[in-house]
Parts: structure tokens; sequence; C-alpha cells
């Protein structure tokens, strides 16, 4: 792990021991939470009221922000199939996966070839319960504890290594990711550093929330802040995370809004407008 990478996780464990953040091991419902708002954006059922409240401010400062959502998760799904039909991976690894949706990563790939393997990281208390019941058999798909930033451990895992060879090609996915990223650590960083331990052929897809208004970046952040219990990037331009790739080549149609990338017949979710959106790519591994 890099020395950034290091020094935010000192910062952050020093701060949980000050009492300054809450802990991420303990199911908090009197505040709002990143992935039970998320779930109430995309018409689930696993949240309480202060993930509805939160959301409904930030639906009042973005009032696109269920449709961008359900894009953005089509997007993962629809980049699943694309690497899985016309680029044989079946080794997938996703990041910030928060809670089971109806149609999941695992589900898909699997679809294509019933050995694809999939692991699912996150380090929020429910999603890493709920992920366990619902998506982990053991075989093939499993839930394991971690964040973006520790990718290198996580590949290194025992639990981890029994479904993935980083020999052959992984496709890591980081969709509603990199806003999450906080500001110690740049995005362009993580995304280099991950694609550094992969083999040749394989894939990073990563995307990130943005904004071309400053007022909406302001007061989206203050809200996603809060239900990210402080640990929060920042909603973007859409030039800033244009650099975030550096020479990783993309497959087309490059960095676009993520209802944009090879959309086929799934057009259901309409396309983010300049005030909110989520853009993001598919950079291979040369």
């Amino acid at each position: 792990m890099s020395a950034a990478c290091c020094g935010y996780q000192d910062e952050w464990g020093a701060a949980l021991e000050r009492g300054r953040l809450p802990r991420r091991n303990i199911v908090d419902i009197s505040s709002p939470n990143i992935a039970r708002l998320n779930n109430y954006l995309l018409g689930g059922k696993d949240h309480y009221a202060a993930d509805r409240e939160a959301s409904e401010r930030l639906l009042a400062i973005a009032p696109q922000a269920r449709s961008v959502a359900e894009g953005a998760h089509r997007f993962l799904l629809r980049v699943t199939s694309h690497l899985a039909r016309e680029h044989k991976i079946r080794q997938f690894v996703v990041f910030g996966a928060g809670l089971p949706a109806p149609v999941d990563v695992h589900q898909v790939a699997q679809s294509v070839d019933a050995c694809s393997r999939v692991v699912y990281a996150d380090d929020d208390p429910l999603a890493l319960a709920h992920g366990r019941a619902f998506r982990e058999d053991g075989r093939r798909t499993v839930m394991v504890q971690a964040d973006p930033l520790q990718a290198a451990p996580l590949l290194s895992d025992p639990a981890v290594r029994r479904l993935v060879d980083v020999r052959l090609p992984v496709a890591v996915l980081m969709v509603s990711v990199l806003h999450q990223i906080p500001e110690t650590v740049f995005p362009a960083e993580l995304l280099e550093r991950t694609a550094r331990l992969l083999a040749p052929g394989s894939f990073v897809t990563a995307s990130h929330l943005v904004s071309e208004d400053a007022w909406v970046r302001r007061q989206a952040d203050a809200v996603l802040r809060e239900a990210a219990s402080g640990r929060w990037g920042q909603v973007r331009e859409r030039s800033e995370v244009g650099r975030f790739f550096g020479a990783l080549p993309l497959l087309a149609p490059g960095l676009v809004d993520v209802t944009q990338w090879r959309p086929g017949s799934d057009r259901a979710a309409g396309r983010g407008i300049s005030a909110w959106a989520e853009h993001g790519a598919v950079a291979m591994v040369c």
C-alpha cells in the first residue's frame, strides 16, 4: 500500500480513537448511510427514516438523483455483460458493492458463464451482512470487507485468492465510488495503483458524480458527507474526472454519461443534465 494510502488509513483510525467519527462496524440507524441512501434512490426497502430524509434533501438539490442512481446501476450491469461476452472476462471484483440489488453483477456474469467468479467488497456493516446473506455462495461469489484503497491486500486475501487468479485478466469495478474517495487520495492515483496490480487484458471501470453547478456541488457534498460519516470526496466538474484515467486506454465511447455507455436497448434510465449526472469509463490494462 502506498504512503498516501497508509497515511489516509492512519488518519482515519486516529479520528475514530478520538471519537470524532462514527465506527463503521456499527449499524447506526439514527444517521444516514450512503449504501442505504442509494438503496432508497433505487427503490429498495433497506433504509430507515434518516436515510429517507437525507435522500429527500439530496433530491431537493438534485431532482435527477434518482434516475442518475438507476443509470449508474444499469451501467454496472452493462459493463459486466460486455466484458464477459466480448472480452471473455471471468473474474470480477466489485468495490463499493453496497446493498444487494434485484439484478447484480454475479447474476449477469454467471449468466454468460456459470463458472465466472465475483468478489464483492464493501466496508459498510449492513452491506456486508446483506451481501453475505444474499450474494455469497462460498464457491463462485464471496463478500469481503474492504474499501477501494485496500485493493492490494484484498487481492492477496486467502478468501479472494481461492476465486481470483491475478495472473489472469480481472475486471475491477468501481462504479459510483470515485466521488467517495477522501480528498487525501487523488482518484487518478487510486486507478493507476489498481491497474498496476492486474494482469494485461484486465479492465478497470470507474464512474463519478459530476455537476457543472458550483452551488449544487456544495450543497450535495454536505448531504453526502454526512451520509458517508464524514468519509467523502466531492462531486466534481466533468473536466476534472476526465483526467483520472491518465494514460490508461479507454474502451469506446470513452468517458461519457453512464447512460450513454453502449446503451443498446437499455434506455429506460434517462441521462443526467449538466447540474447532476454520473460519468464513467472502462479502461484496459495493457
